[in-house]
């Protein structure tokens, strides 16, 4: 069988379970916010005052920190699962 077969019918990945799609979502929505205060900086500011940076600084600190968590929890699920196919296919 050609590789790029081979790797077409090879999961590469973990099935995503509820709890992954929500953080994967949330962490979206993370990225999104971050991107959507970093282009607005200089109205947030007028608006808020010194709060603003600080307000950004605090969202992309939680955005680091849950992708941190994020990433984690994916490869932890799948070595698990990567795993239970590579023994599943052991004798």
């Amino acid at each position: 069988m050609p590789l790029w077969l081979d790797l077409l019918r090879t999961p590469m990945a973990a099935p995503e379970t509820a709890m992954l799609r929500s953080m994967r979502r949330t962490f979206q929505l993370l990225c999104v916010a971050c991107a959507i205060c970093v282009v607005l900086v200089s109205p947030l500011t007028a608006l808020l005052g010194r709060a603003a940076p600080v307000g950004i600084a605090g969202l992309l600190l939680t955005t680091a920190i849950y992708t941190g968590l994020y990433v984690f929890r994916k490869n932890r699920a799948d070595e698990a699962f990567l795993a239970a196919a590579t023994s599943d296919e052991q004798p």
